[in-house]
């Protein structure tokens, strides 16, 4: 039986503890793909498609007194499936939306709990024969990271529970979604300690029945209500009012109802005035196709594909600023590689929970000097607002601040593409730094870009469909990766001059914000010029009305009333 929304409201803190951790533990944990990478090399995934001969590299590690060997044609197929797995995280948030819409967050985060779990069984059970049961692999990433967006997805709704602070709840939920990339380097480190790779696994999907339960538990039915909705009003601040007092609670609570339903009787052009807002809202296609929203889609897409390539391809990358390239290295050369990608992997994945600091602070940018700006409703009827200094324009003030996150986020990527080139493995820290800063701060850019611009009806399928576009966007990574593995021979350099240079375009969309936030100001300043003359006209025609009727009460006072004498 789920809980009510009372019930969940009552529970709210425990349920985002829990799902701040729930997120770091099971939801885009594919993200640390490197760590995982190594795993699963160790285990002998797809091994059998290494030649058995000289031209491939037998890793160190021997499991059950088996050497698996590696090679270019393993890492290729492995890599296809982190592309799969990591564009179900960004492509499945379009449909989950509408579902999450209509069916509320608990049905869909027992599914993704689930899934996540099953995931983690099937590499388990894949793992007792990997040479016939490696298929499954990709399976389990799909279902991984179809689980795991849903874990978070459904978690971006329950800040709605936290009133005035629930922005500071959205931006640990997010935090903590883009922090889970840490996880798969913890899992190595308790991997290198001796625990069996089966054993984690099994143990993970375990864990992972700890989140459906939990959610079984404590998560409504229904959707969770903004403190701006009369459903929470209705469903929490009122019930819970009903319920301290038992006495009269019943009465109190049919005596309540009945005032709301004759006030709603008698009052029916509230019902016309909702549907008459919503019939003036611009259609949706006008959305859709305005350039904004599409500069803000290739800005997107091309961030994706640049971080998601580095992702994907971070261990070649850091084998061949050792072995530079050298087709044939030596057997010191080889091992220095293997504990270089190995210690370096676990170094970014530990990296991940600098988002969790960073997430805040670009909501920080994006929230500058918004306490300055004019209400968006006016003053109620009687009351003069107070004098003082001019107030900002509360959609220029978001578009100011949207153009400042867009530029800073786009130049960190710049600076980050920039240390890529650079031959020199320590120096790829700061490079680690920026990636994982300019992974957080993107999507919170779009995120306000899209609240600031937008109809709030049109945010969650906006950003749905710029998701879809980035994550089909980001498959081109395969290729890719294959043409670096292949005719360059593990050399990144070109692919990360073109990438670099893809970049570029993401100066384009704060270009275009300014020239839109200039037209509003502009158009804005019209407004008030017209307004100014209006106002300054109807002075003058009530000061030409007021000596009309001066002058009237002046001929009235002396008497001149035409021929209104009295015969005697």
């Amino acid at each position: 039986m789920a809980p009510s929304l009372y019930q969940a409201y009552k529970r709210r803190w425990w349920m985002a503890v829990t799902a701040v951790i729930e997120n770091l533990l099971f939801s885009a944990v594919l993200l640390g793909w490197a760590s995982l990478l190594i795993m699963l090399k160790n285990e002998g995934f797809y091994s059998h498609l290494c030649p058995e001969n000289g031209t491939h590299r037998a890793n160190e590690t021997l499991l059950e007194g088996v050497e698996w060997p590696s090679c270019v044609e393993q890492e290729e197929v492995l890599n296809l499936g982190f592309t799969i797995g990591s564009f179900i995280i960004s492509g499945a948030t379009l449909p989950l939306g509408i579902l999450m819409d209509k069916y509320g967050p608990r049905p869909l985060r027992l599914l993704g709990s689930f899934c996540f779990a099953f995931s983690c069984a099937l590499i388990a059970v894949a793992a007792y024969n990997p040479v016939v049961l490696s298929m499954l692999i990709f399976i389990a990433v799909s279902l991984n990271g179809f689980g795991g967006i849903c874990i978070t997805f459904t978690s971006l709704t329950l800040p709605n529970m936290f009133g005035n602070v629930r922005s500071t709840i959205l931006a640990l939920m997010i935090g903590s979604y883009a922090s889970s990339a840490v996880t798969f380097p913890g899992v190595k480190l308790i991997y290198d300690l001796g625990v069996p790779f089966k054993a984690i696994f099994w143990g993970w999907a375990g864990f992972a029945l700890l989140v459906f339960l939990n959610c079984f538990v404590n998560w409504p039915g229904e959707s969770f209500p903004a403190p701006e909705d009369s459903r929470y009003t209705k469903k929490i601040k009122l019930t819970g009012l009903v319920l301290e007092h038992k006495s009269t609670g019943d009465r109190c609570y049919t005596h309540v109802a009945t005032v709301g339903q004759t006030l709603s009787e008698k009052k029916p052009c509230s019902t016309n005035d909702s549907s008459s807002q919503s019939q003036s809202s611009p259609p949706f296609r006008r959305s859709v196709c305005s350039p904004m929203f599409l500069w803000s889609v290739i800005t997107m897409a091309m961030t994706q594909l640049r971080l998601i390539f580095f992702m994907g391809a971070m261990n070649k990358m850091i084998e061949f600023l050792v072995t530079h390239g050298n087709p044939n290295p030596t057997e010191d050369m080889a091992l220095e590689a293997e504990e270089q990608v190995s210690l370096y992997s676990s170094i970014f994945g530990s990296m991940q929970l600098l988002c969790l600091l960073t997430s805040p602070l670009i909501g920080y940018i994006m929230d500058w000097r918004m306490k300055e700006c004019e209400e968006e409703s006016n003053p109620p009827e009687g009351e003069k607002s107070l004098p003082g200094p001019p107030k900002r324009n509360r959609k220029i003030q978001k578009l100011t601040n949207a153009i400042k996150a867009f530029i800073f986020t786009n130049l960190l990527l710049v600076i980050f593409g920039i240390i890529s080139l650079i031959d020199n493995l320590p120096i790829q820290l700061v490079a680690y730094v920026l990636h994982t800063v300019v992974r957080g701060f993107i999507h919170s850019c779009c995120g306000g870009l899209y609240a600031a611009v937008y109809p709030a009806n049109h945010f969650g399928t906006l950003t749905g469909m710029q998701s879809l576009v980035s994550a089909l966007f980001a498959l081109l990574q395969q290729p890719l990766f294959m043409v670096m593995v292949g005719p360059l021979n593990g050399d990144p350099y070109w692919i990360n001059i073109g990438l670099l240079a893809l970049s570029m375009v993401g100066f384009l969309l704060p270009g275009y914000l300014l020239y839109h936030r200039r037209q509003l100001s502009q158009e804005l300043k019209e407004l008030e010029r017209e307004a100014t003359d209006r106002s300054a006209g109807e002075r003058k025609t009530l000061a030409g009305n007021g000596n009309v009727k001066h002058q009237t009460n002046v001929h009235t006072g002396n008497g001149h009333v035409g021929n209104g004498h009295v015969d005697m």
